[in-house]
């Protein structure tokens, strides 16, 4: 390796040697990666390994032009991107057919056997993984497309996430003469290690963020990030164990199937993973891997069987959702009886409260357990779980408990029934509860059990819209103890910003700015921001219409609110009980003294709606008005806005670069406006107000 660390101290003219160099480090790591997390057999130190690495990156930093994609060294997540696009699956995604019983599987091993006229299977059982599912297409040996199940038709693009796991090769590799086909079409599973999840739970709690309930969720959020960055610091791996497509290669057996996979570089499950000569083996293996899945450091949920043979699949073909060749042998759910020694109610960050069950410690597979949530007093009374109580405890999908049903033959009397408190525990602010008795809210602006949610959801795009105030500044600012309450936000100065972590001047003042701007938004805005329990957006702009100002909202009655056209029950109790709540209303004045205007331009003085009745559709991009400037227009008058085209429609507003909603509009033969047009439309309705 002299030779490359010669090339760092020589002219950049000497661009083909370093090209060589580079060519040559990208196969000796992608070598080692290989034995590393596919063979699970290194060759290699970690400190040598290491060193390979350093002189790749110093080779690229110093010719970046040599770069490419798909280098070890770019396996650490790139730019954030806005959204994840579809992709089209090149044969459906299907699910399995699942069975939780042994005569199950012997009928679904007859009619096999039946259908093939054969006496007796070949069948490849493998680990049922609890992950996401994911779809790899490489081209030319490099990955060139990754997507989730979706649908089953078309799945989410996950190419550059899934990029910056370790054991996914983005080239390919070819060992023992067996060369990667042009193009290979290949799905596995994504899942956590078990000792993983658990230490990247213990971070989030010391971060006070929400904490994952269980690995597949983890692993299926990391995925779904926006910025490769965050998946690039999750703990992700692989087992791939299905070929779609493979262009100049082709298979006989899934056995073959799963070993050639490890020779292009791609990580199998080949230890627990058998091959079985008839149904009766294949059970045996079932049993056997229920035995030892508590000592495996992943979750697994069950056992899945595929006819060996990939000409007996052909024959055998597809049904609408599953193949007939496979089958997913599930394990029987893990159970355990103990007891309920109390019931204590816990505050979510949005305001819920969860009763949880606080149980006799007991084992299931090998985890203690002490608590379980019971979701809603709705399903306390279904079920009729009582404090005392001897219960069936299950841990679902392996991970969350949860309490089956009491077992009431062991009662003595001594039981007590449970009711959510009507007061928050953490605030004592009012509760109140939906009809079905599914949800219970608090009603309390300063509960602290809510804080950083509710900053962040004041500051989001449909509230106050303050950029830069997001849930992670939500939390330094609370931990801090800079932000007690909504109304501290506009307290916040630029002393106080600039000794917190990470920020410096112009972060600062981005977000002072920001701050100062939200002053001047709208009526409904704040009404949105407040998190009034069971009030979004349209609701707000509901409100907007019948309130002038705050004040005339704050004095509203539950029967003056109940009789507005779209206020239910519900919402009308939810409205009266926040604004009920002194400490809400102190925040309130808080803001307003902090110069918040609260203007409302949806406010139609009760009989001036001339567009009520009417619903429009924007499409194309409009020059003179943003989009939701038009529609607050459209709404302050009475109309309403839609984002699809129907029957129903009244006017379709279309500017440059407008597509299939135009093209519809003019097949149902409705009344369409340009920009200019709608303008003196919105002018002269307004004019009829005045």
């Amino acid at each position: 390796m002299k030779k490359t660390t010669d090339l760092l101290s020589r002219s950049n003219n000497d661009k083909q040697e370093a090209k060589k160099a580079i060519n040559t480090l990208q196969e000796q790591i992608r070598y080692h990666n290989y034995r590393y997390y596919v063979l699970d057999d290194p060759v290699l130190s970690d400190g040598e390994f290491d060193r390979l690495m350093v002189k790749l990156q110093a080779l690229e930093d110093k010719f970046p032009e040599l770069q490419s994609p798909d280098s070890p060294t770019q396996q650490v997540g790139g730019a954030p991107g806005t959204e994840l696009s579809s992709v089209p699956h090149p044969t459906p995604m299907l699910s399995l057919q699942t069975v939780y019983d042994k005569d199950e599987v012997k009928n679904f091993d007859k009619r096999c056997r039946e259908n093939l006229n054969k006496e007796d299977i070949q069948y490849m059982a493998e680990p049922k993984y609890d992950g996401l599912a994911v779809e790899l297409i490489y081209d030319k040996g490099r990955l060139s497309i990754a997507a989730t199940r979706g649908d089953g038709q078309t799945g989410e693009n996950i190419t550059a996430n899934i990029k910056t796991i370790k054991e996914v090769p983005l080239v390919l590799i070819g060992q023992e003469g067996i060369a990667p086909p042009d193009r290979l079409v290949v799905r596995g599973e994504i899942y956590m290690l078990l000792d993983e999840f658990k230490q990247l739970n213990e971070q989030r709690a010391k971060a006070g963020e929400p904490l994952f309930a269980n690995p597949r969720n983890a692993a299926a959020g990391s995925l779904r990030q926006l910025d490769p960055k965050v998946t690039a610091q999750r703990p992700l791996h692989i087992f791939l164990y299905q070929v779609v497509q493979s262009e100049g290669h082709s298979f006989k057996t899934q056995f073959e199937v799963l070993q050639t996979l490890t020779k292009w570089g791609l990580k199998v499950n080949r230890e627990k993973s058998q091959l079985c000569s008839g149904i009766e083996e294949a059970i045996d293996y079932h049993q056997h891997l229920a035995q030892i899945r508590d000592s495996l450091k992943y979750e697994i949920d069950g056992v899945v069987y595929k006819i060996n043979l990939l000409s007996d699949r052909q024959e055998l073909g597809f049904r609408t959702r599953n193949p007939r060749w496979a089958l997913a042998y599930k394990f029987k759910p893990r159970q355990m009886t103990t007891s309920i020694k109390a019931i204590e109610v816990q505050v979510g960050r949005t305001g819920v409260l969860t009763p949880v069950a606080i149980l006799e410690p007991v084992r299931i597979s090998g985890v203690e357990v002490s608590r379980a949530s019971l979701h809603n007093q709705s399903e306390i009374e279904r079920k009729d779980i009582r404090i005392g109580d001897t219960v069936l405890v299950e841990r679902a999908g392996d991970v969350i408990p949860y309490v089956v049903k009491p077992i009431t033959e062991k009662r003595t009397g001594s039981e007590h029934i449970f009711h959510l408190p009507d007061q928050c525990p953490v605030c004592g602010s009012e509760v109140i509860m939906s009809e079905d008795k599914k949800k219970a809210l608090c009603t309390g602006i300063t509960c602290e059990a809510q804080l950083r949610k509710r900053i962040s959801h004041f500051a989001s795009k449909g509230g106050m819209d303050i950029e830069g105030l997001g849930e992670k500044m939500a939390v330094q600012l609370v931990n801090s103890g800079m932000v007690k309450d909504l109304s501290s936000i506009y307290q916040l100065q630029e002393t106080d910003l600039l000794a917190m972590e990470r920020m410096a001047e112009k972060s600062t003042d981005n977000l002072l700015q920001a701050i100062e701007a939200s002053k001047d938004k709208n009526l409904s805005n704040f009404l949105f921001a407040l998190g009034i329990p069971i009030v979004g957006e349209h609701l707000a702009r509901v409100l907007c219409e019948y309130f002038a100002t705050i004040d005339d909202l704050m004095k509203a009655s539950q029967d003056k609110l109940f009789s507005i056209k779209e206020i239910g029950p519900e919402v009308a109790s939810s409205i009266t009980a926040f604004f009920a709540n002194p400490k809400n209303l102190q925040v309130i004045e808080e803001m307003r003294q902090a110069g918040l205007s609260m203007s409302n331009p949806y406010y139609t003085k009760e009989s001036f709606q001339p567009l009520a009745g009417t619903s429009f559709v924007f499409t194309g991009t409009l020059e003179h008005w943003t989009r939701d400037k038009a529609k607050q227009l459209v709404e302050s008058l009475g109309g309403r806005t839609t984002n699809s085209v129907s029957k129903e429609t009244n006017y379709v507003v279309a500017g440059p670069g407008a597509g299939s909603k135009l093209q519809k509009a003019e097949e149902l033969n409705l009344s369409i406006m340009n920009e200019q047009e709608f303008i003196q439309f919105i002018e002269k309705h307004q004019k009829k107000g005045q």
